[in-house]
């Protein structure tokens, strides 16, 4: 289905992860004319098009989104793999090792045994949602969460791992640090963990 989302926006209903990370390898392959932003989120992707023919939009983005979800379809173009170096020094590496019934050493294990994947962007510019995170190291988010969090911090919450872009505030806890820049601002994209891109954590003496 696709909804109408603003004036000038399209929101089409992928329904998987896996078919908007196809959507949005299409669309930016294909860039259909007019259109200036497109975000792709775990079950949709948000389609601008401020100069686009409303109509002939909503015609391209139906038979882009057929073919997606077209059985043995292909994976996103744009997949990749990124390896992420972590400085295991978390303040909240403990307290997790703590709540999963694990030291602090197999927390580490586990967390650079699996593969992830971005899944989106969202919270903050180059905020990449990873998902694939080991059911393991599923734990809440802080009660209270930090006033400032530094640029590079690695953190888990929930079902996600994330690489902070920049310093903000945050909830998620804290399992280290990585000097890997994630978001550049001149490059192009800015975005190191683009939507599809697989990650790979890897432990790193400080």
């Amino acid at each position: 289905m696709i909804r109408q989302a603003g004036e000038h926006g399209l929101l089409v209903e992928t329904g998987t992860l896996e078919v908007s990370h196809r959507l949005d390898a299409l669309l930016r392959a294909d860039r259909p004319a007019g259109v200036t932003e497109i975000v792709p989120g775990p079950a949709t992707v948000l389609v601008v098009a401020p100069g686009a023919d409303p109509a002939g939009l909503r015609s391209s983005l139906s038979l882009l989104a057929r073919t997606a979800r077209a059985p043995g379809a292909r994976a996103a173009a744009r997949e990749r793999t990124v390896t992420v170096p972590v400085v295991y020094d978390g303040a909240d590496l403990s307290e997790v090792a703590e709540l999963t019934g694990l030291t602090p050493a197999e927390v580490i294990d586990r967390h650079t045994r699996r593969e992830l994947v971005a899944g989106w962007l969202g919270f903050a510019p180059g905020f990449a949602y990873l998902t694939g995170l080991d059911p393991v190291l599923h734990v809440p988010r802080l009660a209270t969460p930090r006033t400032s969090v530094p640029a590079g911090a690695v953190a888990i919450a929930g079902p996600y791992s994330a690489v902070y872009p920049s310093a903000s505030p945050g909830g998620w806890r804290l399992l280290g640090r990585s000097p890997l820049p994630v978001w550049d601002v001149t490059a192009d994209p800015p975005a190191l963990l683009t939507p599809g891109t697989r990650v790979r954590f890897r432990a790193v003496p400080e």
